[in-house]
């Protein structure tokens, strides 16, 4: 079975894309945060997501690599799409969102990167009143898109996995969707 990596900035539509495509495609969704949120309050080391950011980092370190752990557990019977973060920006720059000692265990077989043009997803930003989303400009998306390119590759190189870049332009959800499709299936 394989475990494929699905990322994309914010207001990329990475989201409604994989939601679209799991429409077509035999994978089942899991959500990296979620499986180290769930770890974490299994524990009792936590109540909500918020809470995760004020954990020691050796203490996230070890949830992140029991959520890698159990991702790869659930590949054997699945095929595993996980939502996640490629990059991370903070306020002192950008940190990979799959350090080494999660790849190593993850293993996975392929990186998605979705992404859209700097105004669309500016525009989208915009537009998007259920979510408080800090605003950029647009060399700010284009920089954090190549950052995901570049951390991604690096990631390939770690891995073996192949990278795929699909394209998520306004009102071409359905050839987005195709794309990936095709890719996974």
């Amino acid at each position: 079975m394989r475990v494929v990596v699905v990322a994309g900035i914010p207001g990329s539509g990475s989201t409604t894309v994989l939601k679209k495509a799991l429409e077509d495609i035999d994978y089942v969704h899991v959500n990296f945060g979620d499986v180290m949120l769930n770890i974490a309050k299994d524990r009792n080391i936590v109540e909500d997501r918020d809470s995760m950011r004020k954990l020691p980092p050796e203490v996230q370190k070890k949830i992140q690599k029991n959520a890698a752990k159990s991702i790869r557990e659930m590949s054997q019977q699945n095929n595993i799409i996980v939502d996640t973060h490629c990059t991370i920006k903070t306020p002192t720059g950008f940190l990979p969102g799959l350090p080494k000692w999660v790849l190593d265990v993850l293993k996975p077989d392929i990186f998605v990167l979705i992404e859209a043009d700097d105004d669309e997803i500016l525009f989208r930003r915009i537009s998007d009143e259920t979510r408080a989303r800090d605003m950029e400009k647009m060399k700010n998306i284009r920089l954090h898109q190549e950052m995901n390119r570049a951390v991604s590759m690096a990631y390939s190189a770690l891995t073996g996995a192949t990278v795929k870049i699909v394209e998520n332009h306004n009102d071409k959800l359905d050839e987005a969707v195709e794309d990936i499709s095709n890719t996974l299936k």
